[in-house]
């Protein structure tokens, strides 16, 4: 068995043995971390309050798997009308039209400044306000009308309500995400022809969700226990209801709350592996790591070769760059 050498012993004379630096303070933390994370599961698994067995019973009930499945309905058809309006009022934001930029800003200010739960309160009471819609011309003839209940029902309200304020946030997202990318981009794209609304497609948008995705997941998580809120509306079939329901009934808070919690975690490490693997697909080609969080880009698959090698094999390129334009 091969010993480290010693200075004395070393065969390269000079050698540096450096020895590492002591952290104590890595062995104590983790320590400390392990003695409260045991301390925690201990109380979780030994307090009889709660009621493990009533979680278990209700962890799939059908009421609460109903639930689950309206507040997935509701997060993903309120963020795909959010991302829309979000992108178009970004847009606004930096056109050089003063009415389009203080539109979107007004719509900005007015949403992110008042509370979503008195946001969705109004959409609920949106049929007593206007209990008929009709398009026309205004102050002239109507060209069909409807009412307003029989339209913009609980469901839609929510969505809408939903929908109208996570826009404003995304917005400033995607506002931002536009700014990071380097101007130059776009005048070489219009030196070469290319007109705005390509420019913003095929270059601009695809350069700026790497900044763009990471705080719309947070976002997209974030909508989804906002969700809990539409009682508001109301609209009573979300995963929040269901289980105040049965603990409403069965007189059992606690036990139901840990089955909400339970489905609100599962839901949320799903939605977060999902967006660590859009974040390494939009962040190839920015750092080291590729997007990865590893150096090097991580483990590449099995018998694929590197860019650097496949562009070798291709014949198209020298192996000496300068060969050309040096002796």
């Amino acid at each position: 068995m091969s010993q480290t050498p010693t200075p004395e012993t070393d065969p390269i004379p000079g050698r540096i043995h450096a020895v590492p630096v002591p952290r104590p303070g890595r062995w104590i933390s983790a320590v400390v971390i392990g003695v409260l994370a045991a301390m925690a599961v201990n109380g979780l698994v030994t307090n009889d309050n709660y009621r493990w067995d009533v979680v278990g019973a209700y962890l799939f009930d059908t009421r609460v798997v109903q639930g689950v499945g309206w507040t997935l309905l509701l997060t993903f058809l309120a963020m795909a009308i959010a991302v829309l309006l979000a992108v178009t009022l970004a847009i606004m934001r930096r056109s050089q039209n003063p009415v389009l930029r203080w539109t979107s800003w007004t719509y900005i200010w007015i949403f992110r400044g008042t509370p979503v739960y008195t946001q969705l309160v109004f959409w609920g009471l949106l049929s007593v306000l206007y209990p008929r819609l009709s398009v026309g011309v205004p102050f002239g003839p109507e060209f069909f009308s409807f009412d307003t209940a029989d339209v913009i029902t609980a469901f839609y309200a929510a969505v809408l309500g939903l929908a109208l304020n996570e826009a404003a946030y995304l917005a400033e997202i995607v506002r931002a995400g536009l700014g990071s990318v380097d101007p130059g981009q776009s005048e070489a794209a219009k030196a070469l022809g290319m007109s705005e609304s390509k420019i913003l497609r095929r270059v601009v948008l695809p350069q700026a969700m790497r900044v763009i995705v990471p705080p719309t997941g947070n976002e997209t998580i974030s909508l989804l226990k906002t969700t809990s809120l539409v009682l508001a509306v109301p609209f009573t079939l979300d995963l929040t209801f269901a289980t105040n329901a049965i603990a409403n009934r069965i007189f059992l808070p606690i036990p139901l709350l840990m089955v909400a919690a339970i489905w609100y975690l599962v839901i949320t490490s799903i939605l977060m592996v999902g967006q660590h693997y859009i974040e390494r697909y939009y962040g190839k080609g920015f750092g080291s790591d590729g997007g990865t969080g590893r150096p090097g880009g991580g483990r590449r698959r099995a018998g694929r070769p590197s860019r650097q090698a496949a562009i070798r094999q291709s014949g198209t390129t020298t192996d000496d760059p300068f060969l050309d334009v040096t002796p």
